[in-house]
């Protein structure tokens, strides 16, 4: 199962960077049409890279893998493959208001859908798990989504805010969970 989704976001990336488009002069002035789409590029590169550093810490604490865990996981890859596209609309439409909270939705549905893997993994596992214990109320996880939230309603009326509620939350993410990060290394 983590082969398998290291793959696909492997694929997720390389799909997303075949979309940035050469520029047609070979001076500097010729990158400044492209900067919202580098910009949009980069956000969701790092969103891509959290989710994978986050998800191999996370498939570490499975012992077994059963039908529900590997649909779980699964609804993740749908929702993180759908980053290049959201991506595209967004940095090709310099930050428009559809398409940031379009962006928004699809990193609350992303960040849904890996609560429900975790969630998932801690029923197979048992409330009693080290994975569970080390989840605890997951705080940084709810505060994600309340921005993400904000972020899709501020998108309408003003989607700067949005865009720095994205970042904010990324940076957030920057360190991988170190709730789960310190029940690998104990593994280890």
């Amino acid at each position: 199962m983590e082969a398998f989704s290291d793959g696909v976001l492997a694929i997720i990336i390389t799909i997303m960077v075949l979309e940035l488009k050469v520029p047609h002069g070979d001076d500097l002035a010729s990158l400044k049409p492209l900067i919202p789409v580098l910009l949009s590029y980069t956000l969701s590169f790092i969103y891509l890279g959290i989710y994978w550093n986050n998800h191999h810490h996370l498939l570490h604490t499975v012992k077994k893998v059963s039908g529900s865990i590997l649909w779980a996981n699964l609804h993740l890859l749908f929702w993180l493959s759908l980053i290049p596209f959201v991506t595209g609309w967004m940095g090709e439409n310099n930050f428009a208001k559809v398409p940031m909270a379009l962006y928004g939705f699809n990193l609350v549905m992303a960040a849904f859908a890996y609560n429900i893997l975790q969630k998932t993994i801690v029923n197979s596992h048992g409330q009693d798990s080290e994975l569970a214990k080390a989840i605890g109320n997951d705080s940084k996880g709810l505060l994600s989504l309340l921005a993400y939230l904000i972020g899709i309603v501020f998108a309408f009326y003003y989607p700067i805010i949005s865009g720095i509620l994205y970042v904010g939350v990324a940076l957030i993410w920057l360190i991988p969970d170190p709730r789960i990060a310190a029940l690998f290394e104990k593994e280890r």
